[in-house]
């Protein structure tokens, strides 16, 4: 791979990595764990089955008395 110094060094400070191959390493991860939280986010409030804010409400309501 053919990735420029100052980038790979910036990385390297901000992650905190020792090696090169760490900071990559927690760059993939990082942009991974966000691809997969966006792809989740896309998704709130189109399950039909899942309780509304509303109803948690209520039933936590009965709960408590």
């Amino acid at each position: 791979m053919d990735i420029p110094e100052e980038t790979l060094a910036s990385l390297m400070k901000l992650t905190k990595a020792e090696t090169k191959r760490d900071a990559i390493l927690e760059a993939i991860e990082s942009y991974n764990r966000r691809r997969r939280t966006d792809d989740l986010v896309k998704l709130a409030g189109t399950f039909k089955d899942f309780m509304s804010q509303d109803d948690l409400t209520k039933m936590r309501e009965g709960r408590a008395k």
